[in-house]
This record gives C-alpha cells, structure tokens and sequence, in this order.
C-alpha cells in the first residue's frame, strides 16, 4: 500500500470535469527543468554571497533617507521598517525607475518607490504573477507547452500548445489547481540563466527555443523565474510569494497562433484574472454581470442594429436601425468640419503596392493588408488614408497660403486581422474612420494641436458626456527617419500637451514607425476605458512623397539683393481621428448608453400607439408629421392590447411614447410618455402637437443628452 497520504492522494486523482485534475505522469519536462535550476541556483547564490556588502542609502519619494546593505537589504525589508500593513499590500518596487522585485536585494544606493495594487505598474506586475499560476495549472492539467503569459489591460493570458482543444469545461479544473498553489504561497524564485543554459533547460519546448534564440544574443544571459514546479523564461518581476493572490478566475479561452502569425502552429489561448482581495473579484464578477447586460452585440441583434455573416467574417452589415446611428455619427463629423475648416475628400479604395513601398507601409504592415494581383501588378485594399491624402497634396503646387490644409475622409478602410482576434464591432476587417490629415508649416503646430483638443473635448464631453486622458507615444525601436527629426516632433507635442492645461503622462517606445502620437483614452458610463482617438505628427511622409510648398521666405540673389524666388519647405503633417473606427465607438456608445440611445442618435425616436382601430387614422397622420419633420417614428397599429404596446415600447428604449385617441385627435394633441422622465412613464402628459414637434426637432439639432422637453 502506498504511503501517499490519503488526502494528497485523493487530491491528485480527482476529476474536476471530463478530465483528470492533474496529468499522470508528470511530463518529463518538469522535472528536467527542476534539477537544472536547482544546479544552476547553488552557483548562481554562491555568486551573489561573495558580494561585498557595503553600507547604501536608500531614498524614498518624500526625500527620506533609510540606510541599508547592499545585496543583503531588499525592498520588502524597508516596506516592512516602514509598516507591516505596507508590507502586505506591496505588490513591487521601482529601484531608480526600473520595476524590482521586493524580495531581490538592493545592488546600491538608490531611490526606491513602494507601488501597489492600485497603480497600473503594480496591476501589470499582480497580472503577470497570476500568468504564470495559470500557467503552473496548465501545465499540470493538459501536460502542454506554455508559449507566452502576458497581462493585458484588464488581467492576463497564457497561450499553450497541446493535443486537445480548451473548453469552459476545464475552468474549474484549472482554477482548483490555481487554488492550491496560493494555498502553497510558492515564492517567485527568480535566477540569471546564460543562453546557452537556457537552450538546455527548454529543450523540450521548441517555442520557448525560437524565442531564446530569436530574442538573446549569444554569449548574453537573461532571466528564469520559478514559482513550485513551473519554471518559466521572465524577464520579471513579481510578487514575493503566490500566497500575495487572494481570488483567482478564468474568464475565456480562444485559440491564437504562436507570435500572432497565422502562419505558425495553432495554439491555445486562456485568459484569467486576479485581485489582492476576495471583495474586489466579487465586484469584478458583479460589473461582468452588468457588461453582459450592455454587450454590443447582445444589443445589436435584440435592436437589429447590424449583424456579421460567416460568408464575410469580420465584415457587419449594417440594417436600418444601425445604419441611423452610423449615419448620425457621420453628420455630426461633418458638421464639426465644416465649422472647423476641414475639406472632405473622396479617395480610392485600392492602390498598387509601390504607394505602400513609398510610404514605407508595405514594409512595416503588409502582412496585415488585403492584397491581390491586377494585370500582373500587386495591388491591396487601403488600411488608412494618410498615402492617399499624400497624393492629393503632391498633385498641384502648394503655397504658405494653402495652409493649414485638412482633409477629412469618411473612405471604407480593410486591415487584414486574424480570424481569432476579430470580436464585434471592436476588432472588424472593414470599417471607417472619422480619418483627418492636417498638412501645415511648424509655426501652425501649436495652434492645431489646440484646435485638435477643443474638438475632441466637443465630442467627448460635450455630446457623449465622456471624461478623457491623453498619453505621448514616443519613438519606437522600428521608427522611420532620424533621432533629431523625433526629438523635435516630440518636443511640439510635449509643449502642446503643457499648453492643454489636462493631465497627461509618457508612453514611451509606443509611437507609430513613422512619428510620436498622443493616445487619448476616453472613459465611459461603466468607467472602462477605450483608446479611439489619436493624433500622430508625423514628418515622415511629407519627405518619403517629397511634399513642398512655396513658403514666404525669399530667395535673394547676393550680388544685386534682388528677390528671384521663394524657399520650398516640407509640410508638417498631422493623422487625426476623433471617434476612430467608426464601428469601435459604436460598440463602445451602445454598451455606454446600454441600448438607451440620446435622442438625437436614436434609431427609435418616437414610438405612436393608438388606443384603438379608431385612432389608427390619426396616428398615421401624426407619423406622417413627424416623418416629414426628419424624425426616426414608427406606429403601432398591431392588435395587442393597449398595455402590451406600450411595454414593448419601453423595452425597445423608444425616447418617447405617444399615445393617441379620440382625446388627443380632437384637441390635435398626443399623450407623452418620456423614457428619461419617470414621472410620465404611468400616465403620460397630454402635449399640443404643434407645441411638441418643434421641441423634438430642436432637441435632436441640439444634440441634448437631457431629453426634458
């Protein structure tokens, strides 16, 4: 008889779904990575316990000074002098801007930051643990080959390799393996490890083999780090101990290909989620609940705003209902154009790849463009309008005078996303922009840039009713063109983002390949955020076409100091969007206003109802009036009951019920029953048409969220 305790024993053999909780046997990868850690550990501590251990000072954000030993004194150490409900509710240390983690001793004098879970830099830090105990799970419930672990905005993922597809069925199973190792509070063990090492210790993993190979140099060492039997290639850091978890939950699973391409394996793909604290999942869970009430695409189909086709995947087609709101959204970017000074253009859908060569998109971003062959020549669907706008500047002269010149362009746009990263109306393979080039000379920045800012706070505060912040994306490791020309683009956004007066922070190494951008990030009613807008400056494009105009500046001829010419100058050009993909923000409004459309947007204005056959004369010609005055109505002349209508109504969302008899047909009125008035929703309130009907017209005109007449 086995002298297993009963207990473990029964834990190992348990079946939580249609599968073993564990693999048996372990996977031989496992073990192997175990002994050579351990191997590599003893020397790797005898290393580190031959440091001389010298006296350091150790600043903190409010100037103190806390003395210390160098590789002997670690940040946990000082959160725990400091405070021991500190120490608890540390999730990483920031050691002279660099993350740290609070078990890692301290190198040198330094200034060191304590952040927890309410930062983002801690969020990111908790997630990326909680990859790995996924991981851990994973790997003892399927026996697969872990990929990547990243977080993301909300939690994290790990994406695997194995024989058998993931399905919701293996949640619990994973989530019990979860369990157990916080139970265990396995510390985060972190070790430097040579490349050559680390091709031996992932020997059995041919992905985690390509990345060692593909991301660290020869002769160069990078880190491993261990939590029980996981052993995982990491740059770090983490938590001190899994034990840091309180609640963790698998939330989906998809599948993916290794690196994002579609040429490579197919893999497996789960995402979870954590918190520090049991309370915090519970209201995680509960504003999950609410999301799933206010889902795009639940609401979608019920108001038959649009729908996608396995004949078009990633492509929506627009019905009626949808196609008001899209319109609506169109009109309004127009409006504000005209206002603003912008021109609207109409560009091709397709061009021959060298206008992508020449702007250096065929390089950086064919893979993600539709294309195909004509007449022998290779051709594909546009992603973006900037190489067209381009064209459109270059096809006459241009003078100082032309500018600023803005080009906006509503034109249909195709990016070629895989098949698993499509979802809604939120990641599409056809879609439009609220797309806008602004071609300028460098004095006129500054005033675009505030111009560009007034506009989104016309359309984010002042109609949504969003809040927003803004982010500057500096210069990526595959930009385009000279460091000097970035530093100056990113000097002009740094002092128009000064000049905002709004709160802002760095995002650095994000920029796009061809300029730095500021990412603005709005805030909806479930207080989620979303990136939509954008604006990049960009110097790029304006040299790769050899854009120019005819500046003010004179050439002068030096021996009779006669003027002969004018100096060409290259145009500064700045990418705007304000809703971004027009189909994002229409997923993002439907989920914010939950399917209770403003008025002005709204597919379902008014609703009549007719209390009787008697009165369908007279709600068709109320229809009519309405129609006629450029409002989305419709009648209800279906022989349900009074009560029945009037509920079917309300839970369409209509903004306004009008109920119409012999009464209201003599005095050639309406009884209203306002959506976002609950004193009207029992009875209603009896309203001259000739009164009313104007008011509808002006609240739509005005773009109102209050919809009080």
């Amino acid at each position: 008889m086995s002298g297993q305790p009963k207990k473990a024993k029964a834990a190992k053999e348990a079946a939580v779904g249609e599968y073993p909780l564990e693999v048996s046997p372990r996977p031989e990868y496992m073990q192997w990575r175990i002994d050579l850690f351990d191997e590599l550990k003893v020397a790797y501590d005898v290393e580190i316990a031959a440091k001389p251990r010298v006296a350091i000072k150790v600043t903190l954000p409010d100037g103190r000074d806390i003395d210390g030993t160098a590789w002997e004194t670690s940040p946990m150490d000082i959160a725990r002098s400091l405070s021991k409900s500190l120490s608890e509710r540390v999730v990483i240390a920031k050691v002279n801007g660099v993350l740290w983690d609070l078990v890692r001793p301290l190198e040198g004098s330094c200034k060191m930051e304590l952040i927890d879970f309410e930062k983002d830099e801690g969020k990111m830090v908790f997630w990326h643990s909680s990859a790995h105990v996924m991981g851990e799970s994973c790997e003892l419930h399927y026996g697969c080959h872990l990929c990547i672990g990243p977080p993301i905005e909300e939690g994290f993922y790990y994406e695997m390799a194995m024989e058998r597809a993931v399905s919701q069925n293996d949640y619990p199973a994973i989530e019990s393996l979860a369990a157990r190792t916080i139970k265990e509070k396995q510390q985060f063990q972190r070790l430097v490890v040579s490349k050559e090492n680390l091709l031996k210790m992932f020997k059995h993993n041919k992905y985690k083999v390509h990345i060692i190979n593909d991301k660290i140099p020869d002769g160069t060492s990078t880190t491993v780090y261990r939590c029980g039997p996981l052993i995982d290639l990491c740059y770090g850091p983490h938590i001190p101990d899994t034990g840091r978890i309180k609640a963790l939950a698998v939330t989906k699973n998809s599948a993916s290909y290794f690196l994002g391409d579609a040429k490579n394996d197919s893999l497996q793909r789960i995402y979870g989620i954590s918190f520090p604290d049991v309370k915090q999942m519970k209201e995680y869970k509960q504003f999950m609940e609410e999301a799933a009430k206010r889902d795009h695409r639940k609401i979608g189909i019920e108001q038959e705003l649009y729908f996608f086709h396995e004949l078009s995947p990633g492509t929506a087609f627009w019905q009626p209902n949808g196609a008001i709101v899209y319109n609506n959204l169109l009109d309004l970017q127009r409006e504000e154009y005209r206002k603003r000074g912008f021109k609207e253009v109409i560009t091709p859908n397709m061009y021959n790849s060298k206008l992508w060569e020449t702007s250096g998109h065929w390089q950086h971003y064919k893979d993600d463009m539709f294309t195909f062959d004509v007449e022998k020549e290779k051709f594909a669907l546009k992603p973006m309008n900037c190489p067209g706008h381009c064209l459109m500047f270059g096809h006459r002269d241009r003078s100082y005078r032309d500018l600023p010149l803005r080009f906006a362009d509503f034109g249909v746009l195709h990016r070629n996303e895989a098949s698993g990263a499509l979802s809604g109306l939120t990641r599409v393979r056809r879609f439009q922009q609220d797309d806008a080039h602004i071609f300028c000379t460098i004095e006129q920045l500054a005033k675009e840039m505030e111009n560009c800012f007034d506009f989104l706070n016309k359309v984010y505060v002042d109609i949504f009713g969003f809040t927003w912040s803004m982010k500057l994306s500096t210069r990526p490791d595959n930009f385009l063109g000279e460091v000097s020309t970035w530093d100056t683009a990113e000097s002009i956004l740094t002092d128009a983002l000064n000049k905002s007066g709004r709160a802002w922070e760095v995002n650095p190494g994000d920029g796009a390949f061809y300029g730095p951008k500021i990412d603005i990030k709005l805030t909806d009613a479930m207080r989620r955020n979303h990136q939509c807008a954008t604006i990049q400056l960009d110097f790029q494009l304006p040299e790769r076409f050899k854009l120019q105009y005819v500046s003010e500046e004179s050439i002068v001829d030096p021996e009779t100091g006669k003027r002969i010419g004018s100096v060409m100058k290259r145009p500064v050009m700045i990418h705007r969007a304000i809703l971004g993909s027009v189909e994002r923000m229409v997923a993002i409004l439907t989920e914010n206003f939950a399917g209770k459309w403003p008025f002005w947007l709204s597919p379902f204005q008014v609703c009549i109802i007719p209390v009787s056959a008697a009165a369908f004369k007279y709600a068709d010609s109320v229809r009519e009036q309405l129609h006629d005055a450029g409002l989305n109505v419709e009648c209800d002349d279906s022989d349900l009951t009074l009560n029945k209508k009037i509920r079917n109504a309300e839970i369409a969302h209509f903004n306004f019920i009008f109920v119409v008899g012999a009464e209201e047909e003599n005095t050639a009125s309406v009884n209203v029953r306002n959506r976002d008035d609950p004193n009207t929703k029992s009875k209603g309130e009896v309203r001259s048409l000739a009164e009313i009907l104007p008011k509808l017209v002006e609240l739509k005109k005005n773009r109102n969220r209050n919809q009080v007449l």
